[in-house]
């Protein structure tokens, strides 16, 4: 791999680029692009202009960089969630009906929740996520059920860790953070009444894989209200019917 003078390869300095990009950005200038990247803007501009000649960045008219579809493409094609995503999203689509609120999917990346799939509504109850979008592991529902099921060094690692506060009500101790745990795996679903907004309460269920390894979170976002606890049951029996279709996948057409 070609490296620069500083002894940073190539490849290395066009991953920096890329990761530029947040969750909500929707394209970026070189100049920022440069900053984020911590590159001087010549080589940002370079590297922006190799990439985009391959289809990973494209150039809007107004010089604006976005990501490019091919990557989007090879992405989607490769995604390790592809096949969860594919079980999840029928179910997904029946208990958005039925519930009218927010139904979201995520699985565990480092210490945070990623979501990949989310389904919402107009009018729904206020919602921070979306699909490529974290949030720490103790605050959030889907978080907290999958590290409830995360090894125990993991566990050990996050209850050792400063824990970000959204409200007066997210879990801010290790030894809240412990008991939740506990709480989680004896019930079988994270309950977070006004965790991460005072309006909202999340509910997460396990979703396992054919070996009944906890593999993802199904939530639901609803409001924070006497109903919350009445969705319980309809999101478990959404989340057996996706591990259910991840044990027998639908056989692609002969």
């Amino acid at each position: 791999m070609p490296r620069t003078q500083g002894g940073e390869s190539v490849l290395s300095r066009a991953v920096r680029i890329v990761e530029a990009f947040g969750p909500g950005d929707t394209s970026l200038t070189i100049t920022e692009i440069a900053r984020r990247s911590g590159l001087h803007i010549a080589t940002a501009s370079r590297l922006v202009e190799e990439l985009s000649r391959f289809g990973w960045l494209q150039r809007d008219e107004d010089r604006r960089v976005r990501i490019g579809v091919r990557m989007w493409e090879v992405v989607s094609r490769a995604s390790p969630t592809l096949s969860l995503r594919e079980a999840a999203m029928p179910v997904m689509e029946d208990l958005h009906a039925i519930v009218g609120q927010h139904i979201q999917l995520g699985v565990m990346e480092g210490d945070e929740v990623l979501f990949v799939e989310r389904l919402t509504a107009p009018g729904a109850v206020i919602n921070y996520t979306r699909v490529a979008g974290r949030l720490p592991l103790h605050a959030s529902s889907s978080g907290l059920l999958l590290l409830a099921y995360a090894p125990p060094a993991q566990q050990e690692r996050i209850l050792g860790q400063p824990l970000e506060v959204f409200t007066e009500k997210t879990i801010s101790t290790p030894s809240q953070l412990r008991a939740a745990l506990a709480e989680v795996r004896r019930q079988g679903y994270a309950f977070l009444p006004g965790h991460i907004h005072p309006d909202a309460t999340g509910v997460a269920v396990p979703v396992k894989d054919p070996t009944g390894k906890v593999v993802a979170a199904l939530a639901i976002v609803v409001p924070n209200d006497t109903t919350a606890r009445s969705r319980i049951a309809v999101l478990q029996a959404a989340s057996a019917a996706v591990s259910r279709a991840m044990e027998y996948p639908a056989r692609p057409p002969s």
